[in-house]
């Protein structure tokens, strides 16, 4: 791959060259390369067979889990959210101790490596929110939140230029990866002021199945407001917005 320096830029193919436009800017690649068909059904091409089906399995796995807390990924900005899942997933994918290459799944192998995933790169919780909380997730019982003792907001929380409220937010989610289905209640705080008065106690409480076979997770968030004649703006679109697993049951 090679980066496009001219001042014209050019998009297309000539001479067995691709031009492009990506997110990293106008590049240039050599067009050609192996048929799908060989890679298909050439024994040499056997280990990228299985790479490729559990590089599939591990993209759905990370679509159903991210189309569960849909509305709260609606809140953050990170263009490469997606790529950075997909990444965590195979190494769960690949901790998979039952089952043969190009098998391997997430449900055999050991989502408790996605605790401490951020959904936001740019708006990190562990550099956001820094009041002592409590969380709860009980696969007999189905129990699942977070709960939170009082506070002073601009003590424990790290909000970006022009804040003057937050809201925090959580999300339990009960997951059938075979299905690629779920149950994700969500739940959240009323939005407040950040400023220097005592919070009063919060609780954020969030209900699964009770005695669920399937992988169990917990996210804990944080939203950013400015208030202007009494409306509440979200803050440069989700940049600094948090969401993050905190606690995961596979």
């Amino acid at each position: 791959m090679a980066r496009q320096r001219s001042i014209i830029k050019l998009g297309g193919t000539i001479g067995g060259i691709t031009f492009y436009k990506s997110k990293d800017g106008y590049l240039a690649r050599e067009k050609g390369g192996i048929s799908a068909d060989r890679i298909r059904t050439d024994p040499a091409f056997q280990r990228t067979r299985e790479n490729g089906a559990e590089f599939g399995r591990a993209g759905k796995a990370g679509k159903v889990l991210r189309n569960s807390i849909r509305q709260l990924l609606q809140n953050l900005n990170d263009s490469r959210m997606v790529s950075r899942l997909t990444k965590e997933m195979i190494k769960v994918v690949q901790m998979d101790a039952i089952n043969p290459r190009g098998l391997r799944n997430v449900i055999d192998g050991e989502a408790e490596l996605l605790i401490g995933f951020d959904f936001n790169s740019n708006g990190k919780l562990g550099n956001t929110l820094y009041a002592p909380w409590e969380k709860t997730l009980d696969r007999a019982t189905g129990e699942a939140g977070v709960s939170f003792a009082p506070f002073v907001p601009d003590q424990m929380i790290t909000a970006p230029g022009g804040t003057t409220h937050f809201k925090l937010t959580a999300a339990a989610m009960e997951i059938d990866f075979e299905n690629e289905s779920y149950v994700a209640p969500t739940g959240e705080s009323a939005v407040l002021l950040w400023d220097s008065t005592l919070t009063a106690a919060l609780d954020i409480p969030l209900q699964l199945t009770e005695g669920s076979t399937h992988p169990l997770f917990l996210a804990l968030g944080v939203e950013f407001y400015q208030q202007v004649n009494g409306v509440n703006y979200p803050l440069k679109n989700g940049t600094y917005n948090a969401l993050k697993l905190v606690d995961v049951i596979g």
